[in-house]
């Protein structure tokens, strides 16, 4: 088979187009099969919701218990405050495991 030669002006516009797509850093990780680096993960859903809520009526309990002296209040107080630490908890670990793996995080 012949071999096509290039004229040095083809050499040159080559040599360009080259140097233009090498300095692409997004689609030399994509040419080299890499994904691109994972965006954090947004916290929202029903976790986020469900930490808003019961730091609204841990808050509401802690006042309440503060004014009345109440141990039924009291109580509620230290529940709720234990189930918000423990959803929180669970959302900062989820978070962090989808960040460091670049996946979704296990259910």
């Amino acid at each position: 088979m012949d071999e096509a030669r290039l004229s040095a002006h083809e050499r040159r516009v080559l040599a360009g187009i080259e140097a233009d797509l090498g300095a692409d850093e997004g689609l030399a990780r994509r040419m080299a099969g890499h994904r691109p680096a994972p965006r954090p993960p947004r916290v929202t859903g029903r976790g986020a919701v469900g930490a808003v809520a019961l730091g609204a009526v841990t808050l509401t309990l802690l006042v309440l218990a503060v004014a009345t002296s109440a141990p039924g209040l009291i109580w509620g107080f230290a529940a709720a405050w234990v189930v918000t630490l423990t959803l929180l908890l669970r959302m900062v670990v989820r978070w962090t495991r989808c960040r460091a793996g670049g996946g979704r995080p296990d259910a």
